[in-house]
This record gives structure tokens, sequence and C-alpha cells, in this order.
């Protein structure tokens, strides 16, 4: 039985003129952000068209067997979407994929790629639930220093050249896309055994205080930029000004502080945000200071 005597707050941004193509579903005791992702071209249909479908299967799927196993959930959701859109691995839009349940006297997450999860727990710290693999795949690599040195030179997103650099660095990633070979990750496209590979969690709901769901877009703001010295500090941004404040802030840093990427070298300008802060009524009491703050797991 699903449990739903928690708060859920939630920020949204697209990166540019685009609509977002990141998504937030609710349902009760779940949480669900997905990062959908498209190819470099400008091809229908789009990531953003994926993670709503997922989303949808998802909530149903959750909706009919709410103490299901996630992963589980997860591959039956991406076989219903491959088998009714004749999607091909390798040339289909795709998605990263968290989900945060709350089960009785649990708490489960499972993250599919690079949106992550944390959550405090009662004792001040933070856990994490994340999926490093595409981030481990893009390190050292002469492809992506190649493009940090281009950003780094001035030359900014709108040069022609810039879209053959992503294609280029698209190119590699394919290459390594949904297999267990070594440097591979795995997303939600078109091989639903991805699902099998997503990072799950479980903690008992006494423990837990608060949890950030968030796409990629919003966790730079921790781990690239600074804006936000730690998950705790954004954590209480979330409590006074709300994700869609904090989500804000990023797109503002982002656009008016680096806007040719020379600083923080990334893919656009401004990246789709999706932020979601869950509360629970029994968390211990809020720090007002930074102590218990401080750490970046």
């Amino acid at each position: 039985m699903l449990h739903t005597d928690f708060s859920v707050t939630t920020g949204e941004l697209p990166g540019g003129d685009r609509p977002s193509e990141d998504r937030i579903f609710q349902a009760p005791g779940v949480v669900i952000v997905l990062d959908g992702v498209s190819t470099v071209s400008d091809d229908e249909p789009r990531g953003g068209w994926y993670a709503h479908t997922l989303g949808d299967h998802l909530t149903a799927g959750l909706a009919a067997a709410p103490n299901a196993d996630l992963r589980h959930l997860l591959e039956q959701a991406i076989s219903a979407i491959v088998r009714e859109y004749g999607l091909v691995a390798g040339s289909s839009p795709a998605a990263t994929v968290s989900i945060v349940r709350r089960r009785g006297e649990e708490i489960d997450a499972l993250v599919l790629a690079d949106s992550p999860v944390f959550a405090r727990t009662n004792g001040g710290g933070f856990d994490q639930v994340r999926d490093n693999r595409l981030a481990q795949l893009v390190a050292g690599r002469p492809e992506y220093a190649e493009y940090q040195s281009w950003l780094r030179a001035g030359r900014g997103f709108k040069a022609p050249e810039h879209r053959a650099l992503l294609q280029k660095l698209r190119t590699h990633q394919l290459r390594h896309l949904n297999n267990d070979a070594p440097g591979g990750y795995w997303v939600a496209e078109a091989v639903p055994e991805a699902a099998r590979h997503a990072v799950v969690r479980t903690w008992p709901t006494a423990d837990i205080a608060e949890i950030l769901v968030m796409t990629d877009g919003v966790s730079a703001a921790v781990e690239e930029y600074g804006l936000y010295p730690s998950w705790g500090h954004l954590a209480r941004v979330c409590r006074t000004d709300g994700p869609d404040q904090a989500v804000r802030a990023i797109h503002d840093l982002e656009t008016e502080e680096d806007p040719d990427g020379r600083r923080w070298p990334r893919y656009k300008v401004s990246d789709d945000k999706a932020l979601a802060h869950l509360q629970f009524p029994h968390a211990a009491p809020h720090d007002t200071s930074t102590q218990g703050f401080g750490e970046v797991y």
C-alpha cells in the first residue's frame, strides 16, 4: 500500500525557446522525474515526447502494481513503448529516469542515467542514488577535451562548427549506449534490458527527512557551478524559497554570467531543468546554520 503523507514542491524551466523535454509526474506516494534525450538532429519524435510517454506508462504501472519491483516496472514500460511505436535501438529518443516511491515503512528510489536522487537523513547527512556511468565515459576522452577547449577559447554555442562537434560526441556515446562493454552506459531508450541496470536504493521511512530528485540541468548547480555549495544548501533553498526559485537562479547564472560556455563548458547555453523536493512530516528540525549540510557525496 502506498502512503501519501509527504509534501512535494516542484520547479521546472526550459533551457531555451523550445518547450522543456524534462518531465515530472506525481501519483499517490510516487514522484517520477525524467529528462528527455533527443538526437542532435531535429528529427521527430523528440526526447520530450519519449519522456512524457514513458512517464505515462510508469504512472499506470505503479497504479496497477504499487508494490512491484521498480526495475521490473520500468522494463515493462520501455517494452510497451517499443512495441507500440516501433522504436529502433540506437536511433530512438531516450530519457533518464528517477523514481521515488513510499511503500509503507520504506522508501524506494531508482535512478537510470544522470538524473540523481539525494536523501537527507534525520541524522543530517545526505545519501545519494546516482548513475555515473555516462560521466565516467566522458571523463578524460579526447573528444570531450577538444569540445571543452573550443568553448574555453570563446567560440561559443552559435558557431557553425558547434553542431558538428556535438555530433562527434554523440557518435562516440552511441557506441557505448545500452551495452555491457567497458565504458558502456544505460538509459531508457529502445532496449528494455536497460531497466535491469538501474541503480536502486531502499531506506526506512523513519530515517528520511527530505529528498531531492532532479535532472542534470539542476545538479550542475552544485557539482559544476558551485552556485549552491552543497546538496544541503540546495535543499534549504527549496524549503525557504521553493524549487521554482532554485531553477530560475541556475538559469540566470548560465545565461547572464556565462552565456558562451567559456567558464563552465557544457552542451548548450542553458539546459532544461526539473527539480522535485519531498518533505516528510517526521523530519528532524531543520538546522538553520550550514553545519550538517556541507557533505557532497
